[in-house]
Formats: C-alpha cells, structure tokens, sequence
C-alpha cells in the first residue's frame, strides 16, 4: 500500500507538487496520469526517496518513509523513466550486480525469476546496449522486480516503444494485478484505459482528480 498526505515540494518561489494526497490499496494497479510537467515525476522520486519533499508525509507498506527511508525502499521497485542501465554489460551480469548491491539472497534464482516475470530471459547473455528499446525497458523491469518487492513504480514505462512494443509492455503490467501493488505514471490517457483499475490526475503539481477520494466523501 501507497498512502500519501499533503505531499509538497518547492523550488525558491515555484511549487512543483503542492498539497497532494492520496492511496493506492494493496494489488491495485494505479494510473497517475497528467500532462509533461505536472509533477508526476517529481511525486514518483519522493514516494522513492531520490527526493527530499518540502513538506508532507509519505507511507511505505505501513512504514513512514520519511523517518525510515532505507526499509520503505527494501518494500519497493522503481523503474525511472529512460532507465539507466549499463550498456557494456550483459543482462544477467547487470541484473547479477544490482541484486547484491540489493542484498538480495539467492542471486542466481532470483536473476531468474526477474528474467522470467519481465519477459526478458531469452536476452539474459545479450549485451545491453546492443538490444532494442522494448528489451532494454523490459530489464529495467526486470531489475526493479529483482528483490522481489510488493509495490511497483513505474515512471512513464513504454515512452519512445512502437505499438507492439508498447502491447507487450502492458501486458506484462496487468499480469501483477492482483500481486504487486503498481503506481503507474503516463500522460497517455489510453495507457489508463488499458491497464489501471483507476486513475489520479494531476495538473500544475495539484490533484485535480481522484475516484477512490471522491467516493469516500
């Protein structure tokens, strides 16, 4: 579970996110949907702790991110938007390193299953750098599943995919319905359509819609 109270951040005189709030429930996929420059992505690095907010407060699977950032970033998978990967490396020698910079047990197993659960195994001695932008965004995937966490968050996943890309790449987010909780965030309305549950809609750093808010009042 995602909560998130009155979250802000400021830049000198300019709010980038302001007073946001809201819950994803544990195994909702979740659209966080708004136009280039809402705030999306500055939301995403604070719920993941690459950002400091200016104010507000942030739960992690019941744990207060703020006060114990390193066990609410164990509870979590984060695939950025153009995932940083290295390009010389082979896919499983960098998902091998990342899962013991992770202190993840068993290694090798869970290197395998990150492969399988990503769709990427039959690329696992490729060179990074040499496979299209579907695999390498599929083992951005996998390295986010790599400790096998219980919440995903996903920056704009299938930006620069063609359309069959982009095909596969939805599929393999609604397969984790139901298992994973997805925090999901694009400015493609029909990305929404054919993956969330529901949506948050954010606009000049504000929360402008929220269903699962709405109905409570």
């Amino acid at each position: 579970m995602i909560e998130v109270e009155s979250l802000s951040r400021r830049y000198g005189n300019r709010w980038a996110v302001r007073d946001v709030s809201f819950r994803v429930a544990t195994g909702e996929i979740v659209g966080f949907l708004g136009p280039n420059g809402a705030g999306k992505t500055t939301t995403l690095r604070m719920l993941t702790g690459y950002l400091a907010p200016s104010s507000g407060a942030i739960r992690i699977d019941g744990i207060e991110a703020l006060q114990h950032p390193i066990h609410a970033r164990q509870r979590l998978g984060y695939m950025p938007e153009g995932v940083p990967l290295y390009r010389e490396m082979r896919v499983y020698e960098y998902l091998r390193h990342r899962a013991a910079l992770k202190g993840v047990a068993e290694v090798s197993d869970a290197v395998d299953r990150s492969l399988e659960r990503a769709g990427v195994t039959d690329a696992r001695r490729r060179i990074i750098g040499q496979l299209s932008k579907g695999y390498r965004q599929r083992v951005g995937l996998a390295e986010a599943l790599i400790a096998d966490p219980p919440i995903l968050i996903l920056d704009e996943p299938t930006s620069g995919l063609d359309p069959n890309q982009v095909r596969q790449f939805r599929e393999l987010v609604r397969s984790f319905r139901h298992d994973k909780t997805v925090l999901l965030s694009t400015h493609i309305l029909s990305e929404v359509e054919a993956v969330c549950d529901r949506v948050i809609i954010i606009h000049a750093g504000l929360k402008v819609a929220d269903p699962s808010t709405e109905r409570e009042r």
